[in-house]
């Protein structure tokens, strides 16, 4: 399984237990999002939801999103929009690695001064393209975004969106499936990170959910970042494209 070994510092400790689930280890060794997720930590511990999100938010970021600090306004940038809005704190630490927010914006996060919340907001925070609150919207979202590309004859543009196997629970997530694969919607690739906490679940996993409906789908390790980068540029023809990051089921997405 390939990692990052570019920065020396080691996360302090582990992720604490949830609802009586084994304990996950936050990152692998070195990361270089550790330093930057420590300031944010502030002397509290994250959950599994968090940890279980970075390897897919710094490929994205690394290696395939065409979006700088310089461009967050251009037309041609590619979006990334972040449904599973509580997993906000390693989103921040990326954006901070990357040079779209300051670092010392990161140590009083979530304080009352502060411009990084507890859900991202896209009026507050340079590069962060939409608001998030409760689960299922951010699909939706996406669809309406990769649309509206589409329409403005803008066809290099992708809309990447990060969400949570749970959050397919929702009315709304069905309806955008069924849609953007109806009108072949293939500027638009949804993640979904999978530790099978559906409540319902989908007979055959959950890439079959999309595949069913027009999709092209890979699915594989949550946690392996050059199989994430080949699934997330696996994307072809006229269709839209799903990647499912499958992580430990203790790792709560």
């Amino acid at each position: 399984m390939s990692s990052l070994a570019t920065i020396t510092t080691q996360v302090a400790e582990a992720a604490a237990p949830l609802d009586g689930r084994h304990p996950v280890t936050p990152l692998d060794g070195q990361h270089p999002v550790a330093p930057l997720l420590e300031r944010v930590r502030a002397g509290r511990d994250f959950g599994p939801n968090v940890y279980s999100t970075l390897d897919v938010l710094w490929v994205l970021y690394d290696r395939i999103l065409r979006v700088t600090p310089a461009t967050v306004d251009e037309p041609d940038r590619d979006r990334f929009l972040l449904s599973k809005g509580h997993a906000v704190a390693g989103y921040y630490a990326v954006l901070a690695a990357k040079g779209f927010i300051p670092p010392d914006w990161l140590d009083d996060q979530g304080g009352p001064g502060s411009l990084l919340g507890d859900h991202p907001d896209r009026t507050l925070v340079p590069g962060v393209e939409i608001g998030s609150g409760s689960l299922g919207h951010g699909l939706g979202l996406a669809v309406g975004s990769a649309l509206g590309l589409r329409a403005q004859g803008l066809l290099d543009p992708r809309v990447y969106v990060l969400l949570g196997d749970a959050e397919l629970d929702e009315g709304s997530n069905h309806e955008a499936i069924a849609y953007a694969g109806a009108v072949g919607l293939s500027n638009l690739t949804a993640v979904v990170v999978d530790n099978s906490s559906a409540t319902y679940g989908w007979p055959g996993g959950v890439a079959t959910r999309f595949t069913v409906n027009g999709w092209t789908a890979a699915t594989v390790d949550g946690h392996d970042q050059d199989a994430l980068h080949a699934a997330l540029t696996g994307h072809h023809g006229h269709r839209p494209h799903v990647v499912v990051a499958v992580v430990n089921n203790g790792e709560q997405a």
